[in-house]
């Protein structure tokens, strides 16, 4: 369920197998591997779970970014965590 009343989705288990797996395989043609750092900065959408179940599933940590912070919040975090990769 999103944030809106009514704004639902949907998704079977055997579907979002099928999400995840081929968001772990654009990870890893970005090359992203096992042990880097990936921050996803997105809202509260069915995409954040494929993103954050796909770097559990490579074994990249990842760290998400409330999608109501500043660009500067967002850089410093990014900084922190030394990031490869952003997802927005």
């Amino acid at each position: 369920e999103g944030n809106e009343p009514g704004d639902s989705m949907k998704i079977t288990y055997r579907e979002l197998l099928h999400k995840v797996c081929q968001f772990a395989n654009i990870l890893r043609s970005q090359g992203v591997k096992k042990g880097d750092r990936v921050s996803i900065y997105l809202p509260m959408i069915l995409e954040l779970v494929i993103a954050m179940l796909a770097c559990a599933r490579i074994g990249a940590l990842h760290s998400v970014v409330f999608a109501g912070f500043s660009a500067d919040s967002l850089c410093e975090r990014i900084l922190d965590c030394s990031c490869s990769l952003l997802i927005t």
